[in-house]
């Protein structure tokens, strides 16, 4: 049997964030509930309309291009893609073939073919038949806000092997266009889509490409890949041939199934749109390369490289890389204790200590008012020097890390001063004392038999001891400090 080599490439959509559609002055609304109120002439094409190229379009592709160090075009032109389909209001679509806004680059490993601006179809809504409760004799309305709406193409080299490294890779793709602005890229409401070109063959030799349309989550996608991945090597372990085709996801079977034989670049007949002009991108100096780059922030990567500097836990890392929200207050919280984030990697002990307060405890509390109020993105409950305070505390050996939690649940309900809760409730640790030594005493007489183990060499019954003083204290005692004073009474 013969050792199967999968090759996959990628197109990816984005729909851009602009005020308007790509050729026409209609609103771009991804928002809009109504369909057919973000619509003209220009985009229904009606009959002696004009298309006007939208600026801001350009730019945030151009913007992509910077980031992913590609060569961004002098000259370049749209073209009308013809095919005919009841969301394409002019019969065709247009779009870029020979010569894209953006050539090479790479991102996570992955090098990318070419990135380049087109125009988005409307949207076509299917209704079941309620006699029948299938998609036969039901209805298809077409709502055209989404009709001329700017949408950016990237393609990639066909070198990419897996189904994780594709998941990988749209994903790096999502949070870079976030990063930029460029793109929302919501995968839910279509922002961004994903089609996959797949082969299967020996080593060394090319196989037949298969295209998945249409997939509408990361998920989706990996799925639908390492699915169509196992049906080709069946096919070719049987002797029988792989047809060149498009085919679609079944989410409910976990299968693709086959859609229509894929077109060529021939069948859609390319030719330069009369009606546009082309563009020498030279003539605008703030579209070259250098004055982008002088716009662009700090990218994914290398805000992913500075955590990881600080000493933050890789997984840490790429959560506040990718969730702008928790990112954010990890960035005040970061702000906040600069003198410690200035020291070399694994020196800065509190902001160690506020990263994983944040990843761990921070965002169980923001999943459970998901759960009770949904939208928990948009909702971090305590302030980010009320937080910086409890590490403080809990650095300082004022408070233990059970009390950290706990004022860390309160602060987020109420908004209280954490310091304030800490000493109106008495939850200050305590090292020394009378009553500190008191219950020590108390713990190891209520638990003679545990104290007996501890002296035979059980370590564990010393933890057991610790957390008896824990509870006694009311989660107020200094955990190392009990340790050591239960070993001096123990060894008396």
């Amino acid at each position: 049997m013969s050792d199967y080599v999968p090759t996959i490439g990628l197109e990816i959509h984005a729909e851009l964030r602009t005020k308007t559609k790509m050729f026409c002055c209609s609103k771009n609304d991804a928002d809009a509930t109504e369909p057919n109120v973000n619509i003209c002439p220009v985009c229904m094409a009606h009959p002696g309309t004009l298309p006007v190229i939208n600026y801001d379009a350009v730019r945030h592709v151009l913007r992509v291009g910077v980031a992913l160090g590609a060569k961004l075009a002098d000259y370049t032109e749209f073209d009308r893609k013809n095919y005919f389909y009841p969301d394409l209001p002019k019969g065709y679509q247009l779009s870029q073939y020979e010569y894209p806004l953006v050539a090479g680059g790479e991102l996570n490993g992955v090098e990318v073919t070419r990135v380049h601006l087109e125009e988005d179809t409307a949207s076509s809504v299917h209704t079941e038949d309620p006699s029948t409760g299938s998609g036969q004799g039901g209805t298809t309305t077409i709502d055209y806000n989404r009709a001329g709406v700017p949408l950016m193409e990237l393609v990639t080299e066909p070198v990419i092997k897996s189904s994780k490294q594709a998941g990988d890779f749209a994903r790096e793709l999502q949070t870079l266009l976030r990063y930029l602005g460029a793109s929302e890229a919501n995968m839910e409401k279509g922002q961004m889509r994903v089609e996959a070109n797949i082969s299967v063959a020996p080593a060394g030799e090319r196989g037949t490409k298969v295209e998945i349309k249409n997939l509408n989550s990361f998920r989706a996608m990996e799925r639908a890949v390492e699915y169509e991945i196992q049906r080709q090597t069946a096919a070719l372990e049987k002797g029988e041939a792989v047809v060149q085709e498009t085919r679609g996801w079944d989410e409910g079977k976990q299968a693709t199934f086959p859609q229509r034989i894929k077109e060529g670049s021939a069948d859609y007949r390319y030719f330069p749109d009369p009606d546009l002009p082309s563009l020498r991108l030279s003539e605008l100096p703030e579209l070259s390369t250098a004055s982008l780059s002088a716009t662009m922030p700090e990218l994914p990567w290398e805000r992913r490289a500075r955590y990881l500097a600080l000493g933050i836990k890789s997984d840490d890392a790429q959560l506040y890389v990718q969730e702008p929200v928790i990112g954010s207050f990890f960035e005040e919280v970061l702000s906040l204790l600069k003198d410690d984030a200035a020291r070399p990697a694994n020196g800065g002990a509190r902001v160690l200590l506020a990263s994983n307060y944040i990843a761990n405890d921070l965002v169980k509390i923001m999943r459970d008012i998901e759960k009770r109020d949904s939208g928990y993105q948009s909702r971090i409950t305590i302030s980010a020097d009320n937080f910086r305070k409890i590490i403080d505390m809990v650095a300082d050996k004022r408070i233990s890390s059970r009390t950290a939690k706990d004022l860390l649940v309160e602060t987020a309900k109420s908004g209280r001063d954490p310091e304030e809760a800490a000493k109106s409730g008495n939850l200050y640790q305590v090292s020394a004392g009378g009553d500190f030594e008191a219950v020590v005493t108390d713990v190891i007489s209520k638990n003679a038999e545990v104290a007996e183990d501890f002296k035979k060499g059980k370590a564990a019954a010393l933890e057991y001891l610790v957390g008896q003083c824990m509870k006694a204290l009311k989660g107020a005692g200094d955990p190392v400090s009990l340790r050591e004073l239960l070993k001096e009474k123990l060894s008396k």
